[in-house]
């Protein structure tokens, strides 16, 4: 007989302890602050209802992000509109990333060229830099491998680097 092993025991209070941490997650996915405590609230409801379905393959925030990011990719589905993501600079090249944000107009190109890339290079990108999520959770939000989440990152840094440097701007 194969028998599961029992996932932890998530009580409310263990669930609500990642609210805040979620919902940062979601505000960079939507960049609207009523939509993502919305989408929040619905992922921390359908959580609730599911805890029993957690094994603790993942951590209990990967986990949550992964219901969230589903919850906002069925919302954008029933609006019907593009996934946008939040102006932002990128970690590479000279001058520092942090110089590189205090330049308006490197910024606007940055965040012109992000928003060229197709998925899941765009959200791996994103969710990496503006997220600070470590590869091994980006994986688990995809369903795949640490790998391929790093690779995946690392081609879309250098298609914007080399669009950048085409349009001479690095």
């Amino acid at each position: 007989m194969d028998k599961k092993k029992p996932g932890p025991i998530l009580t409310e209070e263990v669930l609500l302890g990642e609210y805040r941490a979620v919902y940062r997650y979601v505000l960079t996915l939507c960049r609207d602050p009523a939509q993502a405590q919305d989408i929040t609230q619905e992922t921390f409801l359908k959580a609730m209802k599911a805890a029993g379905k957690f094994q603790g393959g993942s951590s209990l925030y990967t986990w949550l992000c992964t219901i969230a990011r589903n919850q906002w990719l069925n919302q954008c589905r029933k609006t019907n509109r593009e996934t946008e993501f939040p102006d932002q600079s990128i970690p590479d090249g000279s001058p520092p990333l942090e110089e590189r944000l205090a330049d308006k107009d490197a910024s606007r190109a940055i965040h012109r060229v992000l928003h060229q890339l197709k998925e899941p290079h765009k959200e791996v990108f994103t969710l990496r830099v503006f997220g600070e999520l470590p590869f091994g959770e980006i994986s688990a939000l995809f369903g795949r491998t640490e790998s391929w989440a790093r690779v995946t990152y690392h081609r879309a840094r250098k298609m914007i680097v080399e669009q950048l440097r085409k349009e001479g701007m690095l």
